[in-house]
């Protein structure tokens, strides 16, 4: 590659240099690097863009060895975000209660349960910023006020970032999105509007209300019968009757209470099992959705 001679310009190799890599590893790329470069400009205003990029070359390192550096930092990154590797020869029925040792499940199964108070929020966030936005378009302040909206969506993205890279292991940008800050506030207002993660992140947190509802749903409905079928044959052996029919206690024969239990536990286990799945699949949809992915 040539010398970059403007930081725009220094942006693009390293791009060019990640071409790829994980997405959310490019974002925080681009980012650090355009912070630096930029810092380094304003502790100098003497020196040209290119002055400053030859200075520094040393110090921070050309496109190609930062990109070097990020991907050598990555693979560090993906090996404590994957959950421990399973031990060769175990059969199904070790694999199948494993999980109980899993924390990724349970971040998952909380995840699961957080979903619903997330969803509403973004829910409630997003549809009365969409209804004020197209209320004050025609004033003078509508479009200050879309611009505020949507670059909140993008600071809401980072936090449900976090929340699934922590919680679901799937890798999460930790740095917004690099800004080509030599375009006019003009262009760059309509780069936002052109972006497909603005829109991206706006369906993913309306979406996240119908998910959260049916996330929390399978949860509580799944762990709290796994519950009652483990307590039933304690309650009843205490002369607590677990079902009532027209007002009639009804008890369970006592050849059925050893399945109760055992079914209980199955159901628990395969509970852990649904939400090591849905976290999987929620956090790739998430990282779709979220994470700018054009040109990488």
């Amino acid at each position: 590659m040539t010398t970059p001679h403007t930081i725009a310009e220094y942006l693009r190799q390293l791009r060019a240099a990640l071409k790829g890599a994980d997405p959310a590893m490019i974002q925080d790329a681009l980012f650090d690097a355009e912070e630096h470069l930029r810092s380094e400009l304003a502790e100098h205003p003497e020196e040209s863009e290119a002055a400053m990029l030859a200075r520094v070359a040393g110090s921070y390192g050309a496109p190609e060895e930062v990109a070097e550096i990020y991907r050598d930092t990555e693979i560090k990154v993906q090996r404590a975000l994957r959950p421990p590797r399973p031990r060769a020869g175990r059969g199904p029925v070790a694999r199948f209660f494993g999980v109980i040792g899993d924390a990724r499940s349970y971040a998952a199964l909380f995840y699961m349960l957080l979903a619903l108070a997330t969803g509403i929020f973004y829910f409630t966030w997003v549809v009365t910023g969409l209804s004020l936005s197209a209320g004050l378009a025609v004033l003078i302040i509508g479009i200050p006020f879309i611009v505020l909206f949507l670059a909140s969506t993008r600071l809401l993205a980072l936090v449900e970032g976090r929340l699934v890279e922590v919680m679901l292991g799937v890798r999460m940008p930790r740095r917004p999105a690099s800004a080509v800050r030599e375009l006019p506030l003009f262009k760059r207002i309509g780069a936002m509007f052109t972006d497909p993660r603005t829109w991206g992140t706006l369906f993913y947190m309306l979406l996240m209300l119908p998910l959260g509802i049916i996330y929390f749903t399978m949860v509580v409905t799944g762990i709290t019968l796994s519950l009652a079928l483990i307590a039933m044959p304690v309650a009843q052996l205490f002369g607590f009757a677990p079902t009532m029919v027209n007002d009639v206690a009804y008890f369970w024969p006592l050849w059925t209470l050893p399945f109760s239990m055992l079914g209980g536990v199955l159901l628990f286990f395969v509970m852990l099992h649904i939400a090591r799945g849905v976290g999987w699949m929620h956090g790739h949809v998430a990282k779709h959705l979220l994470v700018t992915t054009a040109g990488y």
